[in-house]
């Protein structure tokens, strides 16, 4: 357990800590602080994987818990900004349909296949930064009251919904790929 217990995975903890909170000031109108808790939210993801590979303390629990972290901030974040009415609600249900589909195929691959390692792609990482940028937009618009973010806000959506569905399509890819070399 103590090996398990490490500053990386401590920092994906805090992330999922963090969660709550962050949809809590977002459902409250606290936007300044819904931005600010995600923001540090968003830090430790960043500061977790650099800790892990520079510390070489990469565990496979941090590796599970870690994209779970990711997710359930990601999705928590994006439900309040839908129930605010910041962000439509079409693009909520393609980000959650894109992971659910992605979790529907990796499952699959893990039943049907000897493959037991599925990294994230390129194109998965843009689409969580893009998400993150899109929902970082959103929350400052609603907190800083700036012309560039009200012009900004409503732009993302669609950079975030077209790299969101790319992603989906390139696991697919990848995953036929990967299917047919074994």
């Amino acid at each position: 357990m103590a090996r398990w217990l490490n500053v990386p995975n401590l920092l994906t903890i805090s992330r999922l800590v963090l969660t709550p909170f962050v949809v809590h000031a977002i459902s409250t109108g606290r936007h300044l602080l819904a931005l600010e808790l995600f923001s540090i939210a968003a830090l430790t993801d960043w500061l977790d994987g650099l800790a892990a590979r520079r510390f070489h303390t990469k565990t496979r629990g941090g590796a599970y818990l870690d994209p779970i972290a990711d997710k359930c901030l990601m999705s928590g974040v994006f439900l309040a900004l839908a129930l605010s009415g910041t962000v439509p609600w079409w693009l909520v249900i393609l980000i959650f349909a894109r992971d659910i589909y992605i979790l529907i195929g990796a499952s699959l691959f893990l039943l049907f296949t000897s493959v037991r390692n599925l990294p994230p792609t390129v194109w998965g990482k843009l689409s969580t930064f893009v998400q993150i940028l899109t929902a970082v937009i959103s929350m400052g618009r609603n907190a800083l009251r700036l012309p560039l973010l009200d012009f900004l806000a409503p732009v993302m959506v669609w950079p975030c919904a077209a790299i969101t569905i790319w992603s989906g399509l390139d696991y697919t890819w990848r995953g036929i790929r990967l299917a047919k070399d074994r």
